[in-house]
């Protein structure tokens, strides 16, 4: 539902909680869009944080590694963007930043996450490293 929002220019009703993806297809070359969640965003830049829920397999990574060619909107604003990977120290950083910002929801993060990863997710610092590494977290900002 949340792409018919930004389809219609409404996505400045999501802010900056979500996101919206506008990638190439690796085989059919078609557009695509994908929404997804901004685990975290940073003014400077601007960069917005975002996980791979179903990790390298996501189709969307998948075709913004092979075509780099991305766009993003983002609120009302909308950009060609560049991405990058988030190094291991700095996801579970943010994992940890999320958690604390969403303290009240983390029993369903929990719940999510270990559904996601395939076994339990406690929220411990060895939760997050192993997350980490099997959900990677990619920032995308502005091309420049």
């Amino acid at each position: 539902m949340s792409v018919y929002l930004y389809r219609s220019h409404l996505g400045r009703l999501l802010g900056n909680r979500f996101l919206l993806l506008t990638h190439i297809g690796r085989h059919s070359g078609l557009r695509r869009q994908t929404v997804l969640e901004v685990i975290e965003y940073r003014k400077e830049g601007p960069e917005a944080v975002v996980m791979s829920g179903f990790g390298r397999n996501s189709n969307w990574l998948r075709n913004i590694e092979a075509n780099h060619n991305e766009e993003v909107t983002i609120g009302s604003r909308h950009f060609l963007s560049s991405h990058r990977f988030l190094s291991e120290n700095e996801a579970i950083d943010v994992f940890r930043n999320y958690e604390q910002r969403n303290r009240f929801l983390v029993p369903v993060v929990v719940w999510v996450l270990s559904r996601l990863l395939g076994w339990r997710y406690y929220g411990s610092e060895a939760s997050r490293r192993r997350l980490a590494n099997q959900l990677p977290l990619l920032a995308f900002r502005p091309r420049h």
